[in-house]
């Protein structure tokens, strides 16, 4: 029998701390430019502010997770809304939906071969994708810095990595692949404030978990506190801390 995964997302810090996710995807849903009474799937939906907003321009909207802290929450705040768990690699869907909308997830679904054959399958005929995501080189300067913390330390850093950052020539030549015709697609600069003096750890306790497990928690804050000295000078303005976030936004066309 398969193990359960541990949920490790903590879906009130994500509320709490870390707005500006759903915040920046808000420009992504002009993009969708979702019309009323559209049938519409948002993909790594998370607490379900962005479903909602879809929702109130007059679309159907079902979320999905693969967190079920996320899902719950999600649940509590928008009890008028359906969310369901599932796996974004694991979609059961078949022709369900006209279009499938996916903000700063998938990024975390480290194969994309089966979440876009997935997102395919959902798609009536003429169906559209629309997602943004960490693209290649995202928070490289946080990244290459926990990196070489963890190499002075003799601990594995690449078997931890958590996410998958691809070119846009890497992305949309699967997207493709999948059936999908690209209708656009863009590689941007995100500089992200993280709230607060202590933002960067956060971002860290949030996002980057994964790097951290099984590792004493004495250490854990030795490491954090190492990178926090060391990007200061790169990422702490006047306003706070700003990771250096990559996105690529696309579109495609089911065929």
């Amino acid at each position: 029998m398969a193990m359960a995964k541990v949920d490790k997302w903590n879906a009130s810090l994500y509320d709490n701390k870390h707005a500006f996710v759903s915040k920046y995807g808000e420009t992504l849903i002009g993009l969708l430019a979702p019309a009323d009474g559209e049938k519409i799937l948002d993909l790594g939906c998370g607490t379900g502010d962005l479903t909602n907003q879809l929702s109130e321009r007059g679309a159907l909207v079902t979320g999905v997770d693969q967190s079920a802290n996320m899902v719950d929450q999600a649940q509590r705040k928008y009890p008028h809304l359906q969310f369901e768990m599932m796996d974004g690699a694991e979609l059961t869907y078949q022709e369900e939906f006209d279009a499938v909308f996916s903000n700063a997830a998938l990024h975390w679904m480290k194969t994309p071969e089966p979440v876009l054959s997935g997102i395919y399958r959902a798609l009536k005929p003429g169906g559209r994708f629309v997602a943004e995501f960490g693209g290649q080189n995202n928070v490289a300067i946080v990244t290459n810095e926990l990196q070489a913390q963890f190499e002075k330390r003799s601990i594995d850093f690449s078997a931890r990595f958590p996410w998958y950052f691809p070119s846009i020539g890497d992305y949309t030549g699967k997207m493709e692949e999948a059936g999908f015709f690209v209708t656009f697609a863009e590689h941007i600069d995100r500089p992200t404030l993280l709230e607060g003096e202590e933002g960067l750890r956060n971002w860290l306790v949030m996002f980057a978990a994964s790097f951290f497990e099984g590792i004493a928690e004495e250490q854990k804050r030795e490491i954090v506190k190492e990178v926090e000295q060391n990007l200061r000078p790169t990422l702490y303005q006047e306003t706070g801390w700003v990771a250096d976030y990559k996105r690529i936004r696309v579109s495609g066309i089911k065929r």
